[in-house]
């Protein structure tokens, strides 16, 4: 087989596909007599026919199937050398939802910036369950909820704290301490939950202690706000208060409540060259 060429690949799949040399030099954005030549180049290359002519409906010999398995395999390993290579010119994308790695979050960046400047991070919020991995919008992701999604795999990094949100005027908000049930003694303010992304439930709570109400935000800048304006408290993990300092409210230990579990995730097929090297330096900076 002499000088064969994508083009000829390319043209031999779209015809297999299509069924006729009309159809398939639509999808190729070219003419009918232009495909028709390079068909016939491939087969004078290889050296046997590689279509079946006696028909309207084009119909691949036995050695054109043979060549089209191995041409389709091909052009998908040049697709998936490209991608990468595309990859590697852009940014891994890290999402998060409430906070990332809480104060191991800056040791992380600038372990990873000494050891792979060619590849910079973008760290950016996603306000959905999977901090962008289900739509694509981010290569890996740190989640304070293990993601339901079976394209996405994750693992347990480690556990944080329980934190009340309280506002700053609020009887608790000058205490080291409180337990759940101080939490809900005065049913004067609401939980507030992002059932999304949050971490935080009545179900936390025996059932003779749950708060009375509930009220809805969207995501950490609206519970925050809510709490700061008195509307509301709220029960997070450290790593929120750790990331996200607000003048109105008060971060208080919670000392009866279940830890919550920090995940680290990426798509069952990675979309980041880079992504196992950004795991592995996740999990060196977590255990050190």
């Amino acid at each position: 087989m002499d000088d064969v060429e994508l083009r000829h690949l390319r043209a031999l799949h779209a015809v297999a596909d299509a069924g006729t040399i009309t159809a398939a030099a639509s999808r190729l954005h070219m003419t009918q007599p232009a495909l028709s030549r390079t068909l016939a180049q491939l087969e004078a290359r290889v050296g046997v026919r590689l279509v079946d002519r006696s028909s309207r409906h084009l119909a691949l010999t036995p050695a054109g199937t043979t060549l089209l398995g191995h041409g389709r395999a091909i052009l998908a390993h040049l697709d998936a050398a490209l991608a990468d290579t595309r990859a590697v010119c852009r940014p891994l994308r890290v999402g998060y939802t409430c906070a990332v790695l809480g104060r191991q979050t800056v040791p992380l960046l600038r372990s990873w910036r000494r050891a792979h400047p060619d590849v910079p991070l973008d760290v950016v919020r996603q306000d959905n369950s999977t901090a962008g991995l289900a739509t694509g919008d981010t290569d890996v992701a740190v989640l304070r909820t293990a993601p339901a999604d079976p394209l996405i795999r994750s693992e347990a990094l480690y556990t944080e704290d329980r934190i009340a949100a309280l506002p700053d005027d609020h009887p608790l908000a000058d205490r080291d301490e409180v337990r759940l049930a101080e939490l809900t003694a005065r049913p004067d303010l609401p939980l507030a939950l992002w059932p999304d992304t949050g971490t935080a439930s009545p179900g936390l709570w025996p059932p003779e202690q749950r708060p009375e109400r509930t009220v809805e935000v969207g995501n950490v800048d609206e519970w925050l706000n809510l709490i700061a304006a008195g509307g509301a408290f709220g029960l997070g993990a450290a790593g929120t208060a750790e990331s996200h300092g607000h003048p109105g409210v008060r971060f208080v230990p919670v000392t009866d409540a279940p830890a919550a579990t920090v995940y680290l995730a990426r798509p069952a097929h990675p979309t980041h060259p880079r992504t196992e090297e950004f795991l592995a330096a996740v999990r060196e900076v977590v255990s050190g």
